[in-house]
């Protein structure tokens, strides 16, 4: 099982995932980093337990997202 996870992981090609594809945009900095932020905050609260700072470092997390909500799209895009 172990030879063969290894040989579909040597199999991908991560640059494709950063490439435009059609209407599928490339990754996005507001998930990623939002993302990374959560598993973070995820993170501390498993290892520490809950308190303000980890809550806080949630609320910070979907900020980015939220957000984006609000972004007008170009004409061109």
């Amino acid at each position: 099982m172990k030879h063969k996870l290894l040989q579909t992981l040597a199999g991908l090609d991560l640059t494709q995932a950063f490439k435009t594809k059609g209407d599928l945009k490339r990754w996005s900095a507001k998930r990623t980093i939002g993302g990374l932020i959560a598993g973070t905050a995820c993170n501390d609260i498993v290892l520490n337990g809950i308190s303000w700072m980890a809550v806080v470092l949630a609320a910070i997390s979907i900020l980015p997202i939220c957000l984006s909500f609000t972004e007008k799209q170009c004409p061109g895009e």
